[in-house]
């Protein structure tokens, strides 16, 4: 049997074919591991509040998906099997778009079949809904252990003492992530360190990221909605730029209440001066375009062209 040259979601239809032909046959898992199926087009998204696990097309036209339950003993279903994965036999239950598969152990069930599709795919993994629980760290911690790519990952920080803990061994796996999204603030009294950077960051309420912050960032595209920047902050940012700083940075986005037209001004122009204005690095290797708004939150945003 042949599996090169196939889509995913081609086998996914097909009576979800290679992950049951993976359960159920030794050596046609052996052939799938030796595969391994790749596509950028395919995502595995996580979903940390129910042990879910969703495989799916980009435009989520197509989509398969995986629910981890308890197993109490007691399932009462015709259709009903019994499977091996990952060095556990466990009953599953087959439907047209999914499967569900139970276990004693919610969270060893979800890493389980994590690694399962490790060794069936090669594609980038997301955590799309928000996180809070500290009973999801050691997970998350799991998952880096595992080397995952992950296309998009969201925190939401809850204050916790055991979450601000393992903020370091999070921040240090960043370079896996293509996609970080920090959907909430975190408490004054902790300053979380950045041991290395996503390619793109988004933070929505970040009053908390400085401008110390930011002159370390190196990724390609940072959104800050909630900041606290002001226009003296944005000056030394871009000096920086154009003086060859921020070398991967394609996009810049900050809203911020301090950003005003309070005659302070922005590379020696004030807003209005500075919107649809267009400056380039000292070297002239890259051009930028600066758009503003400063009504009641102000907004700025760099979009960096090479030449």
């Amino acid at each position: 049997m042949q599996f090169h040259g196939l889509s995913v979601i081609e086998f996914l239809y097909d009576d979800v074919l290679v992950i049951k032909l993976s359960f159920c046959s030794k050596k046609i898992s052996t052939q799938i591991n030796i595969a391994r199926l790749y596509s950028q087009k395919v995502i595995v998204s996580l979903d940390m509040l129910y042990l879910g696990i969703r495989v799916h097309s980009e435009n989520n036209k197509d989509t398969f998906g995986i629910l981890i339950r308890f197993n109490n003993g007691t399932i009462n279903n015709l259709n009903i099997q019994q499977y091996r994965i990952e060095g556990y036999t466990v009953p599953v239950i087959f439907c047209t778009k999914g499967i569900n598969l139970f276990w004693e152990n919610h969270r060893e069930g979800f890493l389980s079949v994590i690694r399962c599709l490790l060794k069936i795919f090669r594609c980038k993994f997301s955590i799309n809904n928000d996180y809070n629980g500290d009973s999801y760290q050691p997970i998350i911690s799991k998952l880096f252990d595992l080397q995952l790519e992950f296309k998009m990952f969201t925190i939401r920080p809850n204050g916790s003492t055991d979450q601000n803990s393992s903020w370091n061994q999070i921040s240090s796996n960043f370079g896996l992530v293509e996609d970080l999204r920090i959907s909430s603030s975190f408490k004054p009294s902790f300053r979380p360190v950045f041991t290395s950077w996503p390619q793109k960051i988004t933070i929505m309420n970040s009053y908390w990221f400085t401008v110390e912050y930011l002159l370390t960032c190196n990724c390609t595209t940072i959104t800050l909605g909630g900041s606290h920047l002001e226009n003296k902050n944005l000056d030394v940012i871009f000096l920086k730029w154009k003086a060859g700083g921020f070398p991967n940075l394609e996009y810049l986005y900050v809203e911020s209440q301090s950003i005003k037209n309070n005659g302070t001004t922005v590379l020696g122009m004030n807003l209005p001066e500075l919107d649809g204005k267009v400056i380039q690095t000292d070297d002239g290797s890259k051009k930028a375009t600066i758009h503003t708004d400063y009504g009641r939150y102000g907004r700025i945003e760099l979009s960096v062209t090479p030449f």
